[in-house]
């Protein structure tokens, strides 16, 4: 399994696919097999390179807190060691503002970015929201800890769609049964990163073309957090999903994995 020596601990990371590079950021609680259902896709144009965060998976879960410039500065050892640069980057949610850091400290690592989900800064309900998710990851078991990222991130039409909930309670049953959790060490490291990420005032300097995404009901990341950051970046478009929660990338696949694939070929 690869993995590689990257400031100051051991990254894991998965190559597929075939043409130009792409670094796949998720965001927090989820290693980098969750992009699964996307990766499918756009492997068929990208060499896509997929990455577990620190604090995750199969990559190495030292005590916190992390930052998101300290994440960033992980993927670019990763990027160093493939010998890549101006790559394409997607990230989502916590991996969007590491994917913001790395455009902000390492500008020629990035050839264009897609950002679903960001935010340039948390307010005292995304903080609160973080520091409540490591009080029920302490508290409760895995399945009711999946139950409550549910609640999180996706709409209401995604409850009532009957297949789309029996999905839901496949995926509570298999974080019961999963051998290699994330331990609340590792969510706690992230967590801070994501309350203290601050980039109001880097995000105008960022040069690439930008392409951000949000869904309208995201109860996670809310409109005003991912119009905020498109406002601010010069070369930024936006699309959001309507009746779409924090996980629009799912709820809309059929849209999203092309839309996102004809946006990074063309940019």
């Amino acid at each position: 399994m690869p993995t590689v020596k990257t400031n100051g601990i051991n990254l894991y990371y998965e190559e597929s696919g075939q043409g130009e590079p792409l670094l796949l950021i998720m965001g927090i609680t989820a290693p980098g097999a969750v992009w699964e259902k996307h990766l499918e896709y756009w492997k068929r144009s990208f060499r896509c390179i997929v990455v577990d965060n620190r604090g995750v998976g199969q990559s190495d879960k030292p005590q916190g807190p992390y930052s998101t410039a300290q994440m960033a500065d992980d993927c670019a050892g990763l990027l160093a060691h493939l010998k890549l640069d101006k790559v394409k980057v997607v990230g989502v949610s916590m991996g969007s503002t590491i994917a913001q850091q790395l455009a902000i400290r390492h500008p020629q690592l990035v050839k264009a970015m897609v950002l679903m989900c960001p935010w340039a800064r948390c307010d005292n309900t995304a903080k609160d929201i973080f520091k409540h998710m490591i009080d029920i990851k302490a508290r409760l078991r895995p399945e009711e800890f999946s139950r409550y990222i549910q609640l999180l991130i996706f709409s209401k039409a995604s409850f009532d769609d009957e297949e789309n909930y029996q999905g839901m309670l496949e995926d509570r049953e298999n974080a019961k049964n999963d051998t290699n959790p994330q331990p609340l060490i590792g969510l706690e490291g992230q967590a801070a990163a994501c309350m203290d990420h601050y980039v109001l005032d880097e995000l105008p300097n960022i040069s690439q073309a930008v392409l951000v995404i949000g869904g309208e009901e995201d109860k996670f990341t809310p409109p005003w957090m991912t119009k905020e950051v498109a406002t601010l970046i010069p070369n930024a478009d936006l699309h959001s999903y309507p009746e779409s929660g924090h996980a629009f990338h799912w709820e809309n696949i059929d849209d999203f994995n092309p839309r996102v694939n004809n946006w990074l070929l063309e940019n």
